[in-house]
């Protein structure tokens, strides 16, 4: 069978396809039979093509995890869960978990999406305003007084001046501006630019708590899924690593790992390498002595997420209004030392 190119899933059609899956092995279908009532109503051509090369591989090689696995579009860490639930025949259940935990990616995706987007679009439109008024209305203002008779001095020469400078190196200045652009594309699309971010963003308190509250949900939900599905503590630690790109939070996962081999309890091996806070450790501690540890995971995973969820409101809420409260700041000092002194001009006219 040819190998065929496909792009790879979002995960929220990651989410979608899983659900999807979980219903049919609830109804007691096969992956074969079920990919087949998915491909009467695919919802494009290249879903189609999908499904069509994933039922082909699906017989000609007679397992699920394979045949997901020769498309290349699905993560790694859901080809791992989806042999594990393979191999335990809870096929149905780990699918179900898996919709949950890429909807849960894709809610925090969205999140960092539009914390950062927005304020970004705000930024950009403020420094357009500004640039305008600089190099376009400023030299009006200053062709009035040669006019009147006079000319600009002190404050307002000033900004006229610098006005007339970004309007002369106006090439060097869009240059920079793409060069932010490919910066910001860097850092937040490619592996090793999240990595240096991460390494930057440590330094900074409220950064590594925005961080730090990310990383603990994913590996809160990651943990669930492995757990839900039968594996021992120490393994789903492992598994659930893979979730995490940030160095610093990878290495106290790995010095939790050294405490569990060494004999600590899962939720003390926690508290004491800053897993989690004080108080989801406790929860965790407990899950382990009721017997429902993955329950207690994806009630962290789902509080952590509201955490998430409130910050980034807040910080939406108190940035909309600092953003304009500066531009009318700028804007009105800018022309404010034009008027005040055209305005002396003209009353000793």
């Amino acid at each position: 069978m040819a190998q065929q190119t496909f792009t790879p899933l979002s995960n929220m059609e990651i989410s979608a396809f899983c659900s999807q899956m979980a219903m049919i092995r609830h109804s007691g279908l096969s992956f074969s039979e079920g990919i087949s009532l998915m491909l009467e109503q695919p919802t494009s051509t290249e879903e189609a093509e999908l499904l069509t090369y994933m039922k082909e591989t699906l017989q000609a090689t007679g397992s699920f995890p394979e045949a997901l696995a020769a498309t290349h579009v699905f993560p790694e860490y859901l080809l791992q869960m989806v042999q594990i639930g393979d191999n335990t025949g809870k096929d149905d259940e780990v699918m179900e978990a898996l919709s949950a935990h890429y909807e849960r990616e894709n809610n925090l995706a969205q999140a960092i999406k539009s914390a950062v987007t927005y304020p970004l679009i705000m930024i950009f439109l403020m420094l357009l305003v500004i640039f305008v008024l600089l190099t376009r209305v400023m030299p009006i203002f200053n062709q009035v007084f040669l006019q009147l008779g006079s000319e600009m001095t002190g404050f307002s020469k000033a900004i006229l001046d610098f006005g007339m400078a970004l309007n002369s190196y106006s090439v060097v200045l869009i240059v920079l501006i793409a060069l932010l652009t490919i910066a910001v594309l860097y850092f937040s699309r490619t592996k090793s630019g999240r990595a240096k971010w991460n390494s930057f963003s440590s330094h900074i308190s409220w950064l590594r708590s925005f961080t730090d509250k990310i990383c603990a949900c994913r590996f809160a939900s990651g943990m669930a899924l492995t757990l839900s599905s039968g594996i021992s503590p120490e393994k789903s630690l492992s598994f659930a690593a893979k979730l995490i790109d940030d160095s610093r939070y990878l290495s106290k996962l790995d010095a939790c790992q050294n405490a569990i081999e060494n004999g600590l309890d899962l939720g003390a091996a926690f508290l004491e390498n800053s897993i989690f806070s004080g108080v989801y450790a406790r929860m965790i501690t407990i899950g382990y002595k009721t017997g429902s540890p993955d329950k207690a995971m994806q009630d962290v995973a789902s509080r952590y997420q509201e955490e998430i969820d409130q910050k980034f409101a807040g910080l939406m809420a108190a940035l909309e209004p600092t953003l304009v409260i500066i531009l009318s700041l700028v804007v009105g000092i800018i022309l404010l030392s034009v008027m005040l002194p055209l305005m002396g001009i003209m009353s000793n006219l």
